[in-house]
């Protein structure tokens, strides 16, 4: 059994590396076979994981935060031409918001996602793929995309020198009072085709998003769909209310939301652009069109074992 640990040293503002002794203690204390690697600029773990699983790990761990997950799920689908890769996913958490981990059931305690990776108990995920504009290569997802507002808070959180939830919410606020005209979308999925103003749009496969906000409180990663939330113009005030009705996922049904399931999804702008992320990782910041789709039980990934009770 051979294990490729990507780590990342800047993940969770340099938490990766301060954590990185103590996973090379367990692996060699486990009488583990590993590789080690780190990552030295973006996208390299990309090229790092596709590169592992071709040449024959077991493995490929992916050790971060979600933008460093979303890498290795990249690298490992490219590995295998969007077939299931003969390698299994592990993480060990040590990012800022962990959502992908929170999605699919993956501990963030670093000692639990070391044994996890021991016992190897698996289970088999759906993997998200999108094409944004005319780009002729995919990029793939492993817990949602995030189009509008919800990007825009990404980019902002991601220069602040705090991390975690804090600084999301942070960004949220801040986002709040600088966020431009909501560009006016046409939306298409299950035969449904509509135009309208999206201050939000939210392609899940998992569940979180921002470290705390449950954009899709009842996404199944392993259900063959994406879990679509949308969220229209509103009022400032209307818009801290929801705020509040996503971090308890408690959004449906109230307005100006809509939801919604779908194995695919076109999003195009009308008027305005489209500025989006996939797995907290820059989509694009302009933006016309994105087409999202789902590729069912395309990859085994690592989870702790409980026992069943």
């Amino acid at each position: 059994m051979t294990y490729t640990i990507i780590a990342n040293p800047i993940a969770g503002k340099g938490a990766c590396e301060a954590a990185i002794p103590r996973v090379v203690e367990f692996f060699k204390d486990a009488g583990l076979a590993f590789d080690l690697l780190r990552t030295e600029h973006p996208q390299h773990a990309v090229d790092l994981a596709r590169r592992a699983a071709e040449s024959g790990s077991d493995v490929v761990v992916a050790m971060g935060g979600d933008g460093t997950v979303n890498e290795v799920i990249n690298g490992l689908m490219l590995s295998s031409g969007e077939k299931k890769p003969g390698c299994a996913l592990g993480v060990l958490c040590v990012g800022r918001g962990n959502d992908f981990s929170y999605g699919v059931g993956i501990e963030h305690d670093l000692e639990v996602g070391c044994r996890a990776l021991v016992e190897r108990k698996t289970r088999s995920i759906d993997v998200g793929k999108v094409y944004v504009d005319d780009a002729p290569q995919p990029r793939y997802f492993g817990n949602g995309i995030g189009i509008g507002f919800d990007a825009v808070v990404g980019f902002v959180a991601a220069k602040m020198r705090i991390g975690g939830f804090p600084a999301y919410l942070i960004a949220a606020l801040k986002t709040l009072f600088i966020y431009y005209q909501p560009p006016r979308v046409r939306i298409r999925f299950n035969g449904n085709d509509g135009t309208q103003l999206a201050l939000m749009i939210s392609v899940m496969n998992g569940r979180r998003m921002g470290g705390g906000f449950m954009m899709a409180p009842d996404a199944l990663p392993d259900d063959g769909r994406l879990d679509l939330c949308i969220a229209g113009m509103a009022r400032r005030l209307r818009i801290l209310g929801l705020m509040v009705d996503f971090m308890g996922g408690k959004q449906a049904g109230k307005e100006p939301i809509r939801t919604g399931r779908t194995e695919q999804v076109l999003v195009e702008a009308e008027e305005g652009v489209l500025p989006a992320h996939a797995d907290g990782e820059t989509l694009c910041e302009e933006g016309k069109s994105l087409r999202a789709e789902i590729l069912p039980n395309r990859l085994e990934v690592i989870v702790p074992w409980h026992e069943e009770r």
